[in-house]
């Protein structure tokens, strides 16, 4: 298997979006900014959503040997929301 290799890149609605450079299907990962942030931000947030982005690969991979990959099937009583609030 050939190493692959990443980009982030400004989606045309002003997201980011971190993909597989020889691929154009949908991105691994998408961060929008409400306008508020971005005006918080002043411009930078480009360098926002990369660090974003850094800290989530490395999360992954400190977390990536907890993860059981054989079971693939979840019972009814491990359902998660919707959603995570941090």
């Amino acid at each position: 298997m050939s190493p692959s290799f990443f980009e982030i890149v400004q989606l045309t609605n002003g997201d980011y979006a971190l993909r597989r450079i020889d691929d154009d299907s949908a991105p691994l990962v998408k961060i929008s900014f409400s306008e508020e942030a971005r005006e918080m931000m002043e411009d930078r947030d480009m360098s926002v959503a990369k660090a974003m982005i850094a800290a989530g690969i490395e999360a992954v991979g400190n977390v990536a040997h907890d993860i059981d990959w054989e079971d693939d099937e979840l019972d009814a009583s491990d359902a998660q929301p919707s959603y995570t609030l941090h």
